[in-house]
């Protein structure tokens, strides 16, 4: 491969259409302020490099980015692309990664508001994130220790497995399809409203109203902490290791918990039943 080192970049399209090419410790920044550094380019690396400028990796088909620095001002880093591999990276700009496929990120930094939009096949492990709307609509996500704050995460996303992760959020999993969090630990509002195939395993759940109007909901060895008004309308079968502040009307299923503290039941549409003070292995039912 090429290799360019230790350059500095300010011009539109500075590296357009290049291939097989190693770029070190360059500079994207500058007085002419130009977009686009390595649209429809093939196979490039980027190591050690700074970017100041808006939109660099659109159209591209093999990126790996190492060790860089995207700062605030690096809007829209990467769309329409595929084959994508970011390592120990700062991804600060918003809507950092959009309409991409297979991309693999690891041991990053990520402040960007509404990141990660239908993007089709992500892995991302040992990252931190702050998002707004992170990861709308997006499809086969694999994901592990990973910390997430931000409101509005996870919404319309199909086919997604979460472990070991760490999420402070509001209104997660909104209208998602067969998902999985293990051995994670949720906190937030409104977690998981009209989803279907919602799955936690050994999660620590925390805020109110959560797991409401859901389809095929299964929780098995959770605690929930602060948690009223659960279930509501949800068709669900739940493991729950600690008490529960209330459960409302779940529309059918079986809750199993040790404690509830007010069970509401005025709805004649809600057949769930909630079973208190025994433990039953929803695994295996």
């Amino acid at each position: 491969m090429n290799i360019i080192e230790n350059k500095s970049y300010d011009e539109e399209r500075a590296l357009y259409g290049e291939e097989n090419i190693t770029v070190k410790s360059c500079a994207f920044d500058g007085p002419a302020d130009g977009e686009s550094a390595f649209k429809e380019c093939k196979n490039i690396e980027a190591e050690g490099c700074f970017f100041n400028l808006r939109y660099p990796f659109w159209h591209d088909k093999g990126v790996v980015i190492n060790d860089c620095e995207m700062t605030d001002k690096c809007r829209a880093a990467l769309w329409y692309s595929e084959n994508i591999e970011i390592n120990r990276s700062n991804i600060h700009g918003i809507k950092a990664l959009r309409e991409c496929e297979n991309a693999i990120i690891r041991g990053c930094d990520i402040v960007s508001s509404e990141f990660g939009w239908s993007v089709r096949g992500i892995t991302m492990e040992n990252t931190r994130a702050k998002s707004e709307y992170f990861m709308l609509r997006s499809e086969n996500l694999r994901f592990k220790n990973v910390i997430f704050t931000g409101k509005y995460s996870f919404q319309y996303i199909k086919n997604a497995v979460f472990e070991s992760c760490v999420f402070d959020t509001k209104d997660a999993f909104w209208h998602g399809e067969n998902i999985t969090v293990r051995n994670s630990i949720v906190k937030g509002e409104y977690l998981g409203w009209y989803s279907n195939g919602l799955k936690l395993v050994n999660c620590k759940i925390t805020g109110t109203q959560p797991l409401c109007y859901c389809k095929n909901l299964m929780l098995i060895n959770c605690e929930m902490t602060d948690t009223d008004l659960a279930f509501e309308k949800s068709e669900v079968e739940a493991d729950i290791t600690t008490r529960v502040d209330s459960i409302k009307n779940p529309l059918a299923g079986h809750i199993y918990a040790p404690e509830v503290g007010d069970i509401i039941m005025d709805d004649d549409r809600a057949k769930g039943r909630v079973i208190t003070g025994i433990r039953k292995c929803i695994c295996c039912a």
